[in-house]
């Protein structure tokens, strides 16, 4: 089987492109399940509801969200209603959200779906470590596919992490710093491992926010708000083929997007639409 997890989705743009081109890649790619990080999906900071239900719409499967996770109050309401929404496992029992989501691939396979924190150079928050043990402890042992998002800053950490969790988890993809790695690998015990899948957003960027604002901030001590770019947009990702049986991950690859690539793959799909519909008598097309 195949999971597809996309990095970062950055403002409109990130979910502009995702909603544009997801249908077409789960088709071409045959992916059998989608999982999006989707903490700065709201202006850049955040997610909203409704983005939650452009996202779901859109054929993402399961949300995994960052630091950024309660930036929109608003999300509260939905991440304790719905099932396919995770918040980071290492954050305190009683802030909002589920520690884990388990959801049923295209192909009829469960896979769990757990986000984590780390430590380094980020915001105080407990032992991610302790807190992934306590929740693989917690999964039904039919579940053999797990899909961890590590979302964290230095590579060190998630270099550990993956190490950690080597032969028992299907997948350790990182997120957090906008920025794809080049390490994507098998790890020994059939782990697949990458530092950190990147940013969905626009390139034409510093890490999706419009270039003259950071500047002029940085130069100026000026604040200014860090408004999310425009230009290049791309959807980046990590695509892991699984063994569902063992939950041992077969292959990884990066994958990239780009706006001409997601337009291509919208008209396929609305092609194939209207193609059904003159199937089905519908006169309109």
């Amino acid at each position: 089987m195949r999971l597809l997890h996309i990095g970062d989705i950055v403002g409109k743009p990130g979910r502009q492109i995702v909603s544009r081109a997801l249908r077409g890649l789960v088709q071409t790619r045959d992916i059998d399940l989608v999982v999006a990080n989707a903490e700065n999906s709201a202006g850049g900071s955040g997610l909203t509801p409704a983005n939650y239900r452009e996202l779901i719409s859109a054929g993402v499967n399961c949300i995994t969200l960052g630091d950024h996770i309660y930036r929109r109050r608003e999300i509260v309401s939905v991440l304790e209603s719905e099932d396919n929404i995770v918040k980071p496992a290492n954050f305190p029992g009683n802030a909002p959200g589920r520690d884990f989501a388990v959801v049923t691939s295209r192909s009829g396979v469960d896979v769990a779906v757990i986000s984590l924190l780390g430590r380094v150079f980020m915001r105080p928050v407990d032992c991610p470590w302790t807190a992934v043990d306590r929740v693989l402890a917690q999964l039904p042992p039919s579940v053999k596919v797990i899909l961890v998002d590590f979302h964290a800053e230095a590579t060190s950490d998630k270099q550990l992490m993956g190490r950690y969790l080597d032969g028992r988890c299907s997948a350790v993809l990182g997120t957090h710093t906008h920025v794809p790695t080049a390490d994507e690998t098998i790890l020994p015990g059939g782990t697949a491992f990458q530092c950190d899948i990147g940013m969905t957003g626009p390139f034409d960027s510093v890490l999706g926010r419009r270039v003259d604002r950071v500047l002029e901030s940085t130069l100026t001590f000026n604040p200014t708000h860090f408004e999310v770019a425009q230009g290049d947009v791309r959807l980046l990702a990590s695509l892991v083929e699984v063994d569902p049986d063992s939950g041992r991950a077969q292959h990884i690859e990066r994958v990239c997007v780009t706006q001409t690539e997601a337009d291509q793959l919208a008209s396929m799909i609305r092609s194939q639409e209207r193609a059904a519909a003159r199937n089905n008598g519908d006169p309109a097309s």
